[in-house]
């Protein structure tokens, strides 16, 4: 008895969806991962930031005597407050006020309600004030237990 071959060359339906299905598991294993990774990534660059605000903050209260004010707030790390002398203030502490990660402006309190210098946070990934996710220059009673 003979057996034809056929010699039609693809691949059958159940093969393509078996592949599919495989690319769909390694899909939902991967895009997790990668989105976790941009959250922290930009958490770090918002601290980042956050430390570089710190310094010039410090370098300002050097020259000057103290922090600004919260009415004077980060802008005085920029361009030197009326209420300033030229001579103390030295000149720009930074090029411009950098931003978070999500492209809102930093909070700046001096002085401070959570540490005796001042306080300095990003509303963090969900652009909301005073909640679980706010990045800042203090540690919370519970974490520091």
């Amino acid at each position: 008895m003979k057996r034809f071959r056929s010699h039609k060359k693809g691949f059958t339906f159940l093969e393509i969806m078996f592949v599919v299905v495989i690319i769909g598991i390694l899909m939902g294993i991967a895009v997790p991962q990668f989105t976790g990774k941009a959250k922290k990534a930009r958490i770090m660059s918002t601290k980042a930031n956050m430390n570089t605000i710190g310094t010039a903050l410090s370098q300002y209260e050097m020259n000057v005597g103290a922090f600004p004010s919260s009415e004077q707030g980060l802008a005085a790390l920029v361009k030197c407050p009326s209420d300033v002398p030229e001579e103390d203030w030295d000149s720009a502490y930074l090029k411009e006020i950098p931003k978070d990660a999500w492209k809102e402006d930093f909070i700046y309190k001096f002085p401070g309600e959570h540490n005796q210098e001042y306080d300095l946070y990003s509303k963090g990934p969900d652009r909301q004030e005073d909640t679980e996710d706010d990045i800042k220059n203090w540690k919370e009673e519970e974490d520091a237990l």
